[in-house]
């Protein structure tokens, strides 16, 4: 059965809001392990792992120095340099948080890679959305995938003019600065292309609009809808309330 674009989005955006309502790295790691199952099942795994390495090395190392070396409540100190310390309590909340991340990142990957942009488009639309909101929205949702196939096609379009990227970090590094370029400017002409297209197509006038593409939405979709939306509602009102009686 295919998901109606709008459950994929709710079970992305209510996965993300129970993992980080719930804190816990457990069901973190489990809610990344399913999204790599889905994601390789669904044949976009090759991927999806690149561009969530991309998302989640920087942020995850930049969790790890900041709560790894100055973690005010760290009391088991495992070394220390001047003010900067490393801690146990440090580094165990910075993996937590970075699970936390990877499973929001994730999820969110896992479903930009398996929707499809012209469905949403047009059930946001059909909901009431504006039309160059909705294309604005959907555009982001599938920004990485977008981004990481042009890279690949200009990776192939460049070795095959004879540019050999040897191992080794710097190496890679150099490869990474000649292919930058040309994917920033692809990508700005491709987003005036895209505003010529709107453009042309009426998105910006006002009045009713209809659409040629009709995407079922089953009522098991529906009540699956508001259940997920109930318990992300659920999980959030949870946390508060463990958070208050703590206080």
């Amino acid at each position: 059965m295919r998901l109606h674009p709008l459950t994929s989005l709710a079970a992305a955006g209510s996965t993300a809001v129970i993992t980080t309502a719930a804190a816990s790295w457990p069901l973190s790691l489990a809610v990344m392990g399913a999204a790599v199952v889905l994601s390789a099942r669904g044949g976009t795994a090759r991927q999806l792992l690149p561009a969530a390495a991309a998302v989640l090395l920087p942020l995850g190392l930049s969790l790890l120095a900041m709560h790894g070396l100055f973690f005010p409540e760290g009391r088991t100190v495992l070394a220390e340099w001047g003010v900067a310390r490393i801690t146990t309590e440090g580094l165990v909340f910075a993996l937590e948080r970075a699970a936390q991340l990877g499973a929001v990142v994730l999820s969110f990957l896992v479903f930009s890679f398996s929707v499809s942009v012209p469905d949403l488009v047009a059930v946001l639309s059909s909901r009431g959305v504006h039309g160059r909101f909705a294309f604005v929205l959907a555009s982001t949702l599938t920004l990485l995938p977008a981004i990481t196939s042009r890279a690949e096609r200009i990776r192939q379009a460049q070795e095959s003019r004879g540019l050999v990227v040897r191992r080794g970090l710097l190496h890679r590094a150099a490869a990474f600065r000649l292919q930058a370029v040309p994917l920033v400017l692809s990508l700005i002409e491709d987003a005036g292309t895209r505003t010529a297209a709107l453009e042309a197509r009426g998105f910006s006038n006002p009045g009713p609009r209809t659409s040629y593409r009709d995407v079922p939405d089953p009522i098991r979709q529906r009540v699956l809808r508001g259940v997920l939306l109930a318990a992300a509602a659920a999980a959030v009102a949870a946390r508060l309330l463990l958070t208050r009686a703590g206080s």
